[in-house]
């Protein structure tokens, strides 16, 4: 069976994680990070957004208070990617991790996309990125594209507006 392409339109709305504490959860999504805090049920879930958006990330515990982060070696999330608008506004959010002491695991030039890799509270996966115009991105000599992973130069990034 073969359908056709899903519509260009399509994109993904917010992710929804399960976390140990509430609180700390909010405390880096919120106050590392910079969501506003939309609605929060108590110490049970929260929905977070930027721009007055419903929720782009939402956090609960109905099934994890107090929990462990999943194995090494399990499936599972392997990262939620949150895209900035701007280089300037990746430049903000690595600011906003410096200032709160938090690790980062990497930063990438992907060619396409600039990207920050970090653990939240839970150790979830976090990417934050910002895209490349299109017309700046690498092509192959077939005119395919031809992304690739190389370091990304956090004093540069640092230095945008």
């Amino acid at each position: 069976m073969t359908f056709q392409p899903v519509d260009a339109g399509t994109r993904i709305g917010h992710v929804h994680l399960k976390v140990a504490d509430l609180s700390r959860a909010i405390d880096f999504y919120h106050g590392v990070l910079g969501f506003e805090v939309v609605q929060r049920l108590g110490d049970s879930a929260a929905f977070l957004s930027a721009g007055g958006y419903h929720h782009h990330i939402a956090l609960n515990t109905w099934e994890s208070a107090g929990g462990s982060p999943p194995a090494q070696g399990t499936t599972g999330l392997y990262h939620v990617a949150i895209l900035y608008p701007s280089r300037a506004g990746l430049a903000d959010a690595l600011r906003r991790l410096i200032a709160a002491g938090v690790t980062l695991e990497g930063a990438s030039d992907h060619g396409v996309s600039e990207s920050l890799y970090l653990r939240d509270p839970d150790r979830n996966g976090v990417e934050l990125y910002c895209d490349r115009p299109r017309e700046m991105w690498p092509k192959a000599a077939n005119g395919g594209l031809a992304m690739f992973t190389r370091r990304l130069d956090l004093e540069e990034l640092l230095a945008e507006g």
